[in-house]
């Protein structure tokens, strides 16, 4: 083992080596990390389909409802027009929603691991500040 307990039982553990009694803790088997992956992974997913999911309405209801798209809504400005300009208010909001949940809960948790995982290996040179957290 790493030094943190497993948090899956259905990943199995590999061999020990040499180099691996040498190493410090994984993050991935630190307790904090599951569910900072999960926040990052869960909101992402709910951010996509509904930018995805408004799209496709939009593309649906142009390809086959066509006479509501053309109602005229104030002058040359249409409801398709008016739901095709929404869209990038959708993506805006999605964006925003997205940088604020992550600057709330899950960039706090990966500042404190990367502390901790420098900690842990104090002769290593710090990692250039334009890496981003390491990919599951």
């Amino acid at each position: 083992m790493n030094g943190y307990p497993r948090q899956h039982a259905g990943r199995s553990p590999s061999p020990a080596t040499p180099a691996d009694s040498a190493s410090p803790p994984s993050l991935r088997d630190h307790p904090e990390f599951p569910p900072l992956r999960h926040a990052f992974r869960a909101f992402g997913a709910t951010a996509a389909a509904l930018v995805v999911g408004g799209f496709l309405l939009y593309v649906l209801l142009s390809g086959f409802a066509p006479g509501l798209m053309n109602q005229p809504l104030a002058g040359h400005l249409t409801l398709g027009l008016a739901l095709g300009l929404a869209q990038f208010g959708l993506m805006a909001l999605a964006v925003w929603r997205y940088t604020a949940h992550m600057s709330r809960r899950v960039d706090p948790v990966a500042r404190r691991l990367r502390s901790e995982r420098d900690r842990a290996r104090p002769g290593d040179r710090p990692r250039p500040a334009q890496q981003r957290w390491p990919r599951a």
